[in-house]
């Protein structure tokens, strides 16, 4: 009997998948298609370890899955190569991050190949070299003809420490995400993409993602954050021009008792000019313009403002009111500029308290406080308006808002509005390694952007890496140094960057026309083949990366280059792998600065790949969070070397004559649950079928108790349904079975519902409850059949010795219930 020498029979499967290219697909046939994909990885430096490997192990299953049920299955895979650690890389390392991110992607591809993970490479795409990122620099340039890139002064998030600009989900607690440092705010001229003229869109398109988790859904629903109110014009007379508000309440107009604008509004500078301590006031808005705005507007953080001295009139009252500056009021969201009502909103509650500001109740309710005085927090929606003329009695609700949007506008005081919290894409980083931004700038005539015919513009090699203040495309003269392609005079070309999310907001297109040298990608195919059928990735890109992919996907279609709009119809986000870290006493998420990830190579090296993937798939729900745990490997291990004992031992089944019924259901009813389990993406699950599936052929095997022709069809069975999970030991089984082709290009098994009854059933029975007994009945059973073998059991008749029976409850194939009265004397 051969041993299970799982070194030798990975190295061989993978060397032979790999020269068979057995995963490359031609796009021109589109029939059965299915494109799956996994979000690409980006090639950090860090070796890959076992926590990554659930997302991509987990799509290969999916994929030989797709194969077997006969689907003509594109699975691609690229490199998201541009990007902030490279840089770094380069500065604390004194590598060039080209040959740093190169050297990475080498390295994770050979951990790929080890994991027995197919690809078609045929088709990759690498984001950092040229002939991809000129593709960027065409979009932005077509989005530059329609007004959909712009380039503006704005205050921005700067890491000193990164030396370029965060978004603000890059921000935590103040400080720069990735490095740590305390993040400033400046003013800089930036480039921007503008999303916000598909906000409507893109709210409305989830509502046609069933295939997409709901929480997913959901933080993009609030991400956008659609408002609908009023803008309302505050006459101010002092200040030489109305002040515009946006609310979503304009119903509690009335109860404005103040007006706040934030510190960057543009009338402030105005205001200060004049205000007697206005040193003071410019010192206090410095200090919060450089607080990170995501500090700005928690939930928890302190309330400050200033009054600046000059007020208002409510036009619903025509009462003066004044007019302050406050931390929580950010620039770039409505009007820069709110009306307070502390009775209705906690938010200016607090403010007003905290600064001796009026406060006036617009909705009263009977079992609450009449009055402002007797407030301690804010009434956001409860009562009928009391005091407000023609209003009186509106509860609120959309006909208040309505009544008082219609007031406005009959009023020349406001209109209706719909606002959102989502902003316009800022794109630009002050960095190297990135997509240069193609246009220059001309004393003659300003900005100018790159012909077609000169792109790519390329990243000069030659860089100086010093981590030195700035961007170093801007100290590269030769770089800098361009001519107008408008009038041929001296010119300086753009340094920034644009920002990696352009990389992976279109780069599933591209993998369909990879090397296309003279179009972003052909059309016709990627509308035979896009959108992707089944996107796979993490939660943490469900904003960002998710959100502008399917913002270019409508530029895009309205470009008239693709179809469809959504890029991903269906979606599933991977659970994270736990462990526990020595470093924090805690189980979390698996990395390096934890001190907790697991290296796969020593578990490949000592158990083999499959054992690693099975473990992995066996772990728990595949969307749910798992705990990793070096001890449990062993029991896949053990199931892997079980299979292949069993397989060597399949001949030493009796020849014919002898038929195990319960085999053949097992192996019919393995089929099933396999099948439907992998269709749900119930990897976990499906594992444990195929381990009930085992059983029952070692049995069959030991006891001799069925043909050898019915254990081969079980074993080969098994094989099949187990190829996803573990695909080395199967195709080496396979193989020696006599089959010649790969398992990949066998049918997956198909199941046989009348083979899936079993004749005889084993039903628990219970005594007021307890359970007393399990006995057998015929499948088919009728209910009296059950009462009289759960009455005939003797266990059964031993505890009902006294007791009268009340009633026999029966579930049939499954439980009977005998209820008593009484007690035994």
């Amino acid at each position: 009997m051969s041993s299970y020498d799982h070194r030798a029979i990975e190295a061989k499967w993978q060397e032979r998948w790999e020269r068979q290219r057995l995963a490359e697909v031609d796009v021109r046939v589109a029939k059965s298609k299915y494109y799956m994909l996994m979000m690409f990885p980006y090639p950090s430096g860090d070796r890959l370890h076992v926590g990554h490997g659930r997302n991509y192990i987990l799509g290969d299953a999916l994929y030989r899955y797709l194969r077997m049920r006969g689907r003509r299955a594109l699975n691609p895979m690229g490199w998201d190569s541009f990007g902030l650690p490279a840089e770094n890389a380069a500065i604390q390392r004194g590598v060039h991050p080209r040959d740093w991110t190169l050297e990475n992607i080498r390295v994770m591809k050979q951990q790929f190949r080890r994991w027995g993970i197919l690809y078609d490479w045929s088709k990759e795409i690498t984001s950092c070299q040229p002939e991809y990122f000129r593709w960027n620099q065409w979009i932005f340039l077509r989005m530059l003809e329609r007004g959909l890139a712009y380039r503006k002064r704005a205050g921005v998030n700067w890491c000193p420490s990164c030396r370029t600009v965060l978004a603000n989900e890059q921000v935590s607690e103040g400080s720069c995400e990735r490095c740590g440092s305390g993040v400033e705010q400046r003013d800089l001229e930036q480039w921007f993409l503008r999303i916000t003229d598909y906000a409507e869109r893109l709210l409305a398109g989830l509502d046609d993602l069933p295939g997409w988790p709901e929480k997913v859904k959901l933080m993009q629903r609030n991400w956008i954050g659609r408002s609908t109110g009023a803008e309302i014009s505050f006459a101010a007379p002092s200040v030489g021009e109305a002040v515009r508000v946006f609310t979503t309440r304009p119903d509690t107009l009335h109860g404005a008792t103040f007006l706040v604008l934030a510190p960057e509004h543009p009338l402030v500078e105005g205001l200060v000019a004049g205000h007697p301590r206005r040193e003071e006031i410019a010192a206090w808005i410095a200090r919060v313009r450089n607080t990170p705005r995501i500090l700005r507007e928690g939930e928890g953080a302190p309330k400050e403002g200033l009054d600046l001295g000059a007020q208002a009139l409510n036009p619903a009252t025509g009462e003066p009111i004044p007019i302050w500056i406050a931390n929580y009021v950010l620039p770039d969201y409505g009007t820069g500029a709110i009306m307070a009502v502390p009775a209705h909103d906690q938010r200016d509650f607090e403010f007003a308290r905290a600064h001796g500001l009026p406060i006036r109740l617009v909705y009263v309710a009977p079992d609450g406080p009449q009055t402002a005085a007797e407030l301690t927090e804010a009434i956001p929606d409860r009562g009928r308006i009391r005091g407000c003329g023609d209003f009186d009695g509106l509860e609120p609700g959309e006909e208040a808002v309505a009544r008082f949007v219609g007031w406005l506008e009959a009023n020349g005081w406001g209109r209706g509005q719909v606002s959102y919290r989502l902003r316009d894409w800022l794109i630009s980083r002050q960095r190297y390694w990135g997509t240069p931004i193609p246009v220059v700038y001309c004393d003659a005539c300003g900005m100018v952007p790159v012909p077609d015919d000169e792109l790519p513009v390329l990243l000069p090699y030659d860089v100086e890496f010093t981590g030195r203040e700035g961007n170093p495309l801007a100290r590269h003269e030769e770089f800098v140094r361009a001519t107008c392609p408008r009038c041929g005079a001296a010119a300086r070309r753009e340094t920034d960057t644009m920002d990696t999310f352009v990389d992976s907001s279109w780069y599933y297109l591209r993998y369909l026309s990879p090397r296309d040298g003279q179009r972003i990608f052909d059309s016709e195919v990627a509308n035979r083949w896009a959108p992707v059928d089944q996107y796979i990735g993490g939660i943490e890109h469900a904003i960002l990366h998710l959100l502008y992919a399917r913002f270019v996907c409508r530029v895009l279609h309205d470009f008239g280059l693709v179809g469809f709009e959504e890029p991903f119809p269906n979606l599933f986000n991977q659970g994270m792998i736990t462990r526990f870290s020595e470093r924090t006493g805690r189980v979390e998420k698996m990395s390096k600065s934890r001190g907790n990830t697991v290296s796969p190579d020593p578990i490949i090296d000592e158990m083999g790949a499959d054992t690693e993937r099975v473990y992995t798939l066996f772990l728990g729900p595949p969307e749910a969070e798992v705990e990793w745990s070096d001890e449990a490997l062993a029991g896949p291990h053990r199931f892997l070397q079980r299979l292949w004992r069993l397989a060597e031992r399949i001949d030493e089944a009796p020849p014919t004559g002898v038929v195990d019924p319960e085999l053949e259901r097992a192996r019919h009813e393995a089929i099933q649950r396999v099948t439907r389990d992998l269709d749900r993406f119930k990897f976990n699950t499906a594992v444990s079928a195929l381990m009930e599936l085992i059983n029952v052929l070692s049995r069959a095997v030991e006891e001799r108790s069925a043909s050898k022709l019915a254990c081969e069809q079980a074993l080969e069975t098994l094989v099949q349904l187990l190829h996803p999970f573990a695909p080395h030991v199967t195709e080496e089984i396979w193989e020696r079975r006599g089959h010649s082709e790969s398992l990949l290009e066998s049918d997956w098994p198909a199941w046989d519902e009348s083979r899936l009854r079993r004749a005889r059933v084993t039903v628990v029975v219970q005594v007021d409850g307890k359970l007393r007994d399990r006995v057998e009945v015929d499948a088919e059973a009728s209910e009296r059949d059950h009462r009289e073998v759960a009455l005939g059991s003797a266990r059964v008749r031993e505890h009902l010795a006294g007791r009268e029976v009340a009633r026999v409850v029966v579930v049939p194939g499954r439980l009977v219930n005998v209820v008593t009265r009484g007690v035994a004397s």
